[in-house]
């Protein structure tokens, strides 16, 4: 799934965009990519002589793909639209650099309803840089 497809799929859109590609999808899980461009504004103050990617746009890349993963594969009812509402057992482990690119992978563990409960992880190169437990929950579409 390339970007333009991504985009049916989910809100977001640059410069909060945090998903390049979707190499693969199943019912319960997703594995998506990200390019981490060295031009990246955040990279201008977190921290200008060594720039690292915050953890925090790490666990977005996973709530991104994870939207992606239930508006493709799992019905919503009505209008709805899924939202985070949790994110447990979050661990930065390695560093995510300008010019890296990031392997995002998340599956659903436990589906209750519209709340899914889910499990991430960020990879490059081969380490895992971010692992969190999270949730999302599917609320009225605001259109």
């Amino acid at each position: 799934m390339d970007i333009e497809q991504i985009k049916k799929y989910i809100p977001h859109r640059e410069p909060f965009l945090w998903i390049d590609e979707v190499l693969d999808l199943d019912e319960n899980s997703i594995h998506a990519t990200k390019y981490i461009n060295p031009d990246l504004d955040v990279f201008q103050g977190h921290y200008p002589d060594f720039p690292l990617l915050p953890g925090v746009l790490q666990c977005e890349m996973a709530l991104q793909a994870s939207a992606i993963l239930i508006a493709r594969q799992h019905e919503l009812e009505g209008e709805k639209v899924p939202v985070a509402t949790r994110m447990n057992n979050v661990k930065f482990k390695h560093m995510v650099r300008p010019g890296d690119t990031a392997n995002i992978y998340v599956e659903i563990t436990e589906r209750l309803g519209d709340a899914f409960y889910m499990t991430g992880k960020i990879v490059v190169d081969g380490r895992v840089t971010t692992r969190l437990d999270f949730a999302a929950t599917a609320t009225d579409s605001p259109n």
